[in-house]
């Protein structure tokens, strides 16, 4: 099958790889669509990722899968189900990894209440609870966005973002508009975005009440001069260093911050000095396999709009999947979404 592989830092093609290894409890997948993560694919494919990655490396972790085959002790999927989170196997034994996998032909989701009912003994199990079954109404390529959505959903309710609070988000990229996108669902009084002036429509469109340019000087004197409230919550969907620093004086005595981006992993320093009381670093993380039902239920009432984060008239065959990152680069898009199959 085909898959495209990060042979090294810097260079992506897609080639012929093995077929996926099917455990007991494991679904044979085809890959419908996956949609690129400007975060962790990008990082992936330039070799700055955060995380332990051996190359080669099959990318891709926003994948969408049909079932097609079923291991004997799967009881949770069917054939047929429209799966998250399906991914190619490694083989190292053949010098292949994994960057999770989802930009390949085929792939496994794994039956993890199986596991857990059977006893196994696997403490990797627990990542399969990822793997959840999308109901048939959604579109397939649509259904691609609620990877990002199920991570930031988790993420900023953890964090107790909530009604009538005043929520900053730093960055405009995919991630910055689904937390955008998120205050505005939980009622936020006030959902403002420092970001690019050219996403600054669509983050209105999203929630955004207000939008401030990201090279903007002095910019918490620019934030505390429109917002002389403060903030009670502050999320750098970024994660570069200064950042937070830069905006720490705007939020409010007892408020909440939180480093959510990767770009500067590890590096990023925050300067308490800065603030106007005490305030919270959160560390609530998410977890994605706990909140699929509500993120379905607000695609189906019109809330999360999948189309407004891709172009469903631009959707790029694997082949082409240089050319999604491409156009990513150029800012483009928010997200591109890549045809794996032709299932």
């Amino acid at each position: 099958m085909k898959a495209a592989v990060v042979e090294e830092p810097g260079v992506l093609r897609v080639r012929e790889v093995p077929e996926p290894t099917v455990g007991p409890y494991d679904a044979l997948c085809d890959h419908l669509y996956c949609a690129t993560c400007t975060a962790t694919d990008t990082h992936i494919k330039d070799g700055v990722f955060f995380g332990a990655i051996e190359y080669p490396a099959i990318l891709g972790h926003e994948a969408i899968g049909r079932v097609r085959e079923l291991g004997p002790k799967v009881r949770n999927f069917k054939v047929g189900d429209l799966v998250t989170r399906p991914g190619a196997t490694a083989h190292p034994e053949q010098g292949l990894y994994v960057g999770w996998g989802g930009f390949a032909e085929r792939g496994i989701v794994r039956d993890y209440q199986a596991m857990q009912e059977d006893q196994v003994e696997n403490e990797g199990f627990n990542f399969f609870r990822l793997n959840q079954v999308v109901p048939p109404d959604i579109d397939p390529a649509d259904a691609t966005i609620i990877i990002n959505w199920r991570e930031t959903w988790s993420y900023i309710t953890r964090m107790g973002v909530k009604y009538d609070t005043r929520v900053l988000v730093l960055g405009t990229g995919g991630v910055g508009l689904s937390f955008i996108d998120h205050a505005g669902n939980l009622m936020a009084r006030e959902v403002v975005a420092v970001g690019s002036p050219a996403r600054f429509e669509l983050a209105k469109r999203l929630g955004a009440t207000d939008c401030v340019d990201y090279h903007t000087e002095n910019l918490s004197e620019e934030l505390e001069k429109r917002h002389p409230e403060g903030f009670d919550f502050i999320i750098d969907a970024v994660g570069r260093q200064g950042n937070l620093d830069s905006v720490l004086p705007t939020l409010k005595p007892g408020g909440w911050m939180a480093l959510y981006g990767v770009d500067e992993y590890g590096d990023v320093t925050v300067s308490p000095s800065k603030a106007r009381g005490t305030f919270t670093i959160s560390m609530e993380g998410y977890a994605e396999g706990e909140v699929t039902e509500p993120i379905v239920r607000m695609m189906r009432e019109g809330r999360l709009r999948p189309r407004e984060y891709y172009d469903r008239e631009r959707i790029f065959p694997l082949e082409e999947i240089n050319a999604a990152f491409a156009a990513l680069k150029n800012r483009e898009m928010v997200k591109a979404v890549v045809k794996c199959s032709e299932a």
